[in-house]
């Protein structure tokens, strides 16, 4: 028989404060198996950032500097996540020498959205579409 837990009670693995999963059938899927090593980290590193309260801010320079990657890789990496359907952009950047600048801002389509809404798992209409062509 299983162990219970104290509710509250953080599990072994948890620690640090926090745990990043990724859904089995995500990673098995065709989608997500044809992504470079670089664009697998980068959806690792977006969800690092992901709430439930707002769009995901993510841009080229911090890409590159956690990758690590030339800045072409990076933007390669997030071309991949965009048209594999793992992300769509909600804003683009912008940079300004005399007001604030803004990076670009991201949904995550296998995360829960700020808005309450469910995932869309726009990843796996790209998936059902490669099947049929096959």
């Amino acid at each position: 028989m299983g162990r219970s837990r104290n509710k509250g009670e953080k599990l072994p693995f948890d620690k640090a404060g926090g745990v990043i999963a990724i859904q089995r059938r995500l990673i098995q899927s065709r989608p997500y198996l044809g992504l470079s090593p670089q664009a697998k980290t980068l959806m690792v590193l977006m969800q690092s950032h992901w709430d439930a309260q707002g769009p995901v801010d993510y841009g080229v320079r911090e890409a590159e500097a956690k990758i690590p990657c030339s800045r072409k890789t990076a933007m390669r990496a997030f071309k991949e996540l965009e048209e594999a359907g793992f992300i769509v952009k909600i804003d683009e950047s912008l940079f300004s020498s005399r007001t604030e600048s803004k990076t670009r801002t991201w949904r995550l389509t296998w995360m829960p959205c700020w808005r309450n809404r469910a995932p869309t798992n726009d990843w796996e209409n790209a998936s059902r579409g490669e099947n049929e062509a096959a």
